[in-house]
């Protein structure tokens, strides 16, 4: 069963092309993979399972290759360029990206739907995430540059930060600044889900005053 499941998520990791497309970016803007992992914060062998699509990149993941990459997230989702002012994403175009066979250490695992795929340069980017069942020190905080919305569909979900617990059940909300160190876990029996748009600010880094080529965070 779990051999199974492992080559769906494979087959699904080869279909979306992720790895692919970070090579491609990096060769194009010519770094190395040394370079992209002291733009990111990720290990040199860690961006390399992603590169030859050994690997599902979890959100926070891609959050920071695209931020190193200078792309909004959803580019690893796009099939082709559509520059149109208006983007329809049906049903069956929403993307499905599952825990990865692998978790490393230390990272967040879930399941979640890209429910945008064809605008390009997109300011936000729409999610439907699935979260699993967690002890409270299974819990993996994380900060990043931007902001994000949580909306909970169904299930019971618990936020913390270092200070702050809250419990948000369905139909409740929530707006980070995700420079914050956050967390989510379920507390249900069966797994929570809710609708997430991520805000990725490229223009002004949470490290500093500065974005892009001046930002000293990229310099690490």
């Amino acid at each position: 069963m779990t051999q199974n499941v492992d080559m769906d998520i494979n087959l699904a990791v080869r279909a979306f092309k992720i790895g692919n497309k970070v090579r491609e970016l990096r060769q194009k803007n010519r770094y190395t993979l040394q370079d992209l992992a002291s733009k990111t914060g990720l290990s040199k062998p860690f961006l390399s399972q992603i590169e030859n699509n050994h690997v599902v990149p979890p959100v926070a993941t891609l959050l920071k290759l695209a931020r190193g990459l200078d792309v909004g997230m959803n580019y690893f989702f796009e099939d082709e360029i559509d520059n149109d002012k208006i983007a329809i994403t049906r049903q069956a175009e929403s993307r499905r990206i599952e825990k990865r066979p692998h978790q490393e250490k230390g990272e967040v695992g879930y399941t979640y739907f890209s429910l945008e795929t064809k605008k390009a340069h997109k300011k936000m980017d729409p999610y439907l995430i699935e979260f699993p069942v967690q002890e409270s020190d299974e819990m993996v905080f994380t900060s990043h540059d931007g902001e994000e919305f949580i909306y909970v569909l169904e299930g019971t979900l618990e936020f913390r930060t270092v200070d702050r617990i809250e419990v948000l059940n369905t139909g409740d909300a929530i707006y980070i600044e995700s420079d914050v160190s956050h967390s989510f876990r379920c507390i249900n029996k069966e797994p929570a889900k809710a609708l997430a748009v991520l805000w990725a600010n490229k223009a002004a880094c949470s490290f500093c005053s500065r974005g892009g080529s001046e930002c000293e965070q990229d310099k690490v």
